[in-house]
C-alpha cells in the first residue's frame, strides 16, 4: 500500500490514463477526487473503485481550463476527501489540423484544455501543498511528442513541450517545501479514444519503430504515476519518466543497412 492514506486528485479520471490511475491509486490506498467534464463517467469510475474495496472516492464535475471551476473542484476534494497530497495533470484532448490551416480557436482550444489547465490545478494544489508543510507531489501527463513532431499537431506537441518546461520551473519553486514534480512521457497507449487508431496497418508501421513491439496498456502508465507518487520517488524532481516500448531512443532503419555486404 505504497499511497496509504494519501488524498489524490487526478483530472480527466474518467477515462483512459487518468482513469488507470485513479484506479492504481486507489488499489495503493490512496482516497481520490476524479475530475472530469463527463460526471456520469467519473461517478462510474468512482463506484468501480468503491465496489472493489477502495478508500473514500469521490467524483466532481469540472472544466480544468475555467480557473472558476478548478478552484471551486479542489474546495469540494477538501471537504470531501480532507487535504491534499498528490495531484495529476492527466487531462487533455487532441485535435488535427495542420498548421497552415489551423484556425485560431482550435490552437486556443488545446492550449486551454492541455496546457492552461496544468497551471491552473498546479497553482491550487501548490498552494495547499505548501500551506499543509509536509511536502506532497504533483505530476504531468506529457507525451513523447513533447520532443518528438507529430504533423497536424502542432498544438498538441506545443502544449506537451509547455508542460515539461513548466513542470521544470514549478520543481524548482517547490523544492524548498518538499513537493516534487515530475511528468510522464507515454508513447503509444491504448484507450478508449486511441484504440480505433491503432488499425493492422498503423501496428505493423509503429512495430518498425517501437522496440518492445507493443502498444502500451494504461495500466502500465498508471504504475509509473504510482512511483512518482510514493515515497520511493522522494528524491526525483523535475524529471521526466518515458513509457514507449523504445519508441524515441531506437535511432535505426528499420529494414535497411548502411554497409551492403
Amino acid at each position: 500500500m505504497k499511497l496509504k492514506e494519501k488524498k489524490a486528485v487526478v483530472t480527466g479520471g474518467a477515462s483512459g490514463i487518468g482513469k488507470a490511475i485513479a484506479v492504481a491509486f486507489a488499489e495503493e490506498g490512496a482516497d481520490v477526487a476524479i475530475f472530469d467534464l463527463d460526471i456520469d463517467k467519473a461517478v462510474e469510475v468512482a463506484d468501480q473503485i468503491t465496489q472493489a474495496g477502495g478508500g473514500k472516492v469521490c467524483a466532481i464535475q469540472c472544466d480544468v481550463g475555467d480557473s472558476k471551476q478548478v478552484g471551486s473542484a479542489f474546495e469540494e476534494s477538501d471537504r470531501q476527501l480532507g487535504g491534499l497530497d498528490i495531484l495529476v495533470n492527466n487531462a487533455g484532448i487532441i485535435r488535427q489540423s495542420a498548421v497552415v490551416d489551423m484556425p485560431e480557436e482550435e490552437w486556443d482550444l488545446i492550449l486551454r484544455n492541455n496546457l492552461k489547465s496544468v497551471f491552473l490545478c498546479s497553482k491550487e494544489a501548490a498552494q495547499r501543498l505548501v500551506h499543509q508543510g509536509r511536502g506532497g507531489r504533483i505530476i504531468a501527463i506529457s507525451s513523447i511528442h513533447a520532443v518528438l513532431s507529430e504533423p497536424n499537431c502542432g498544438h498538441y506537441t506545443a502544449a506537451k513541450g509547455g508542460i515539461e518546461a513548466f513542470c521544470r520551473t514549478l520543481a524548482t519553486e517547490l523544492a524548498p517545501s518538499k513537493v516534487t514534480v515530475n511528468f510522464i512521457r507515454p508513447g503509444a497507449t491504448f484507450t478508449e479514444l486511441t484504440e480505433p487508431m491503432y488499425t493492422d496497418a498503423v501496428k505493423r508501421a509503429l512495430f518498425e519503430r517501437v522496440s518492445l513491439k507493443e502498444i502500451a496498456q494504461a495500466s502500465w502508465i498508471a504504475a509509473e504515476a504510482v512511483f512518482l507518487a510514493s515515497d520511493d520517488a522522494c528524491y526525483m524532481t523535475g524529471q521526466d519518466l518515458t513509457i514507449d516500448g523504445g519508441y524515441v531512443m531506437d535511432g535505426s532503419l528499420p529494414g535497411t543497412k548502411y554497409w551492403e555486404e
